[in-house]
């Protein structure tokens, strides 16, 4: 019998009782059980797709940091997946202000089939003794009188099961359905989440004939409404991701008609052959401030591991999904699956990604108060490098060499730049206070006070409304 017979096999007896279960088989899931399961444990992952399905996920393909990744699955189990690793830098297209702007970008680039990634994922997690049950979709959480989360119930093809476990990996994508069950009653869990904190992605994969000129880099163009952009990577000289993403908040199928009319009129695209189209939801905001319940702990998505500007989430979550089975096998080991055990991970995601990613997302807040024309305009004027800073590190410091060029070529946008400049050092702000993030569940509520009365400065100095 298979691995993926066992597998099923041992899904339709009623009820299993591993040491930990994963809801969701993507990036931080599969890293998270790879981790767990490297140190001996029973992990089950429950994937809501069938087998043939399951890691075929909507994504623009494109990977930031495709040089680190979590040893649980060897990179050397992904790299076939790596379908363009020439790309180096973005292109801004700018139809406003008639330009293009060329935006190095820092590190490893590199990108992906999403569906052979997601395949090898799996396969890196099942090598190392994780177990996969497909079409398994979780129904309930299962919470004991204290709070704690012990496991949860599922159906797969109709027939109802139950998984017992000492931790609870949500590893479920965004919007989480599982939190929806959970009652986090007075621990430190994140239950300040709202539909509007995220954005829906919708793309396309486009063969071309004709190699474009533009394989060595990623395409980024703002769409006709203020609410979105469009994107257009190569995964190979002919075959490009081609989508775009927009906020919950927007009508989507008028914005796809724009997607639709740009393949039209570029002419690099004639002839083409589309395929696989597919949507996805993802979060555009800060990360959860506390990823952790006792016996739960969320990673990925469903944690809001993800670059709010850039819509990037693959190696993030990767190293959630690590950080958080770290912790896991501590609680495993001691027999304590309290938040205090767990918590340490949510100190290790914000130490790595989570405080650059609350920063950017200040400027996220900006650009739903700010005219886009002014934007576009003043995004022209920008030095591609130092875009490329605040792009990725939530800050810059442009010099007052570029600061007097940049002021020349933005005549007409003055006030949009001292709105961006006191913007900047309200992220600034913020960022040095996420690196005072607390070392236990009982310093949180000050220092989110203090975090809120940063925030409220943003939205002062911005104009937006609020969006916590």
């Amino acid at each position: 019998m298979s691995t993926q017979e066992q597998s099923g096999a041992a899904a339709s007896s009623g009820t299993r009782s591993p040491d930990a279960v994963v809801v969701g088989a993507g990036t931080a899931g599969c890293y998270a059980a790879a981790t767990v399961a490297r140190e001996g444990y029973d992990v089950v992952v429950l994937e809501r797709k069938s087998e043939e399905e399951a890691g075929h996920i909507a994504c623009g393909d494109a990977l930031k940091g495709a040089d680190a990744f979590p040893e649980s699955i060897p990179k050397s189990q992904i790299e076939p997946a790596f379908t363009n690793t020439d790309v180096d830098h973005g292109r801004f297209e700018i139809p406003q202000e008639d330009t293009v702007l060329e935006i190095p970008v820092p590190g490893e680039l590199a990108v992906i089939d999403r569906w052979e990634y997601g395949k090898r994922i799996i396969e890196g997690a099942a090598d190392v003794g994780a177990e996969f049950h497909y079409d398994t979709v979780v129904t309930a959480v299962r919470q004991a009188e204290d709070g704690r989360v012990t496991g949860v119930e599922a159906i797969r093809k109709g027939e109802p099961l139950t998984y017992e476990a000492d931790v609870v990996v949500d590893a479920a994508g965004s919007l989480s359905v599982l939190q929806d069950e959970v009652d986090f009653g007075d621990s430190t869990f994140d239950t300040n989440v709202d539909y509007s904190h995220f954005c829906s992605a919708y793309r396309e994969i486009v063969h071309v004939e004709e190699p474009v000129e533009w394989s060595d880099a990623l395409v980024f163009k703002p769409t006709e409404r203020a609410a979105g952009y469009l994107w257009y990577f190569p995964r190979t000289e002919t075959e490009i991701n081609a989508g775009l993403g927009f906020q919950m908040t927007e009508e989507p199928m008028q914005l796809v008609e724009d997607l639709k009319r740009d393949l039209e009129d570029r002419t690099e695209f004639r002839g083409a052959d589309v395929e696989d189209k597919l949507g996805a939801a993802l979060p555009t905001r800060r990360p959860y401030d506390s990823a952790v319940h006792p016996g739960y702990v969320a990673v990925g998505d469903a944690a809001g591991h993800v670059n709010p500007t850039t819509g990037g989430g693959i190696a993030g979550a990767a190293y959630a999904g690590k950080y958080a089975a770290d912790r896991i096998v501590e609680a495993l080991e001691t027999g304590d699956p309290s938040e205090e055990t767990l918590w340490a991970y949510n100190e290790h995601v914000m130490d790595h990604f989570g405080a650059r990613y609350a920063a950017l997302d200040v400027y996220n807040i900006l650009s739903t108060a700010i005219d886009v024309d002014d934007l576009m305009g003043l995004l022209a004027a920008m030095p591609g490098e130092k875009l490329a800073e605040a792009l990725y590190s939530g800050s810059t410091d442009i010099g007052t060499k570029l600061k007097l060029e940049a002021l020349l070529k933005s005549r007409g946008h003055w006030g949009t730049i001292w709105n961006l400049y006191q913007t900047k050092r309200c992220a600034d702000d913020l960022l040095a206070h996420y690196e005072n993030y607390p070392s236990s569940p009982d310093g949180l509520a000050a220092w989110q006070d203090r975090r809120d009365e940063l925030m409220d400065a943003v939205y002062e100095t911005t104009g937006a409304d609020p969006k916590y």
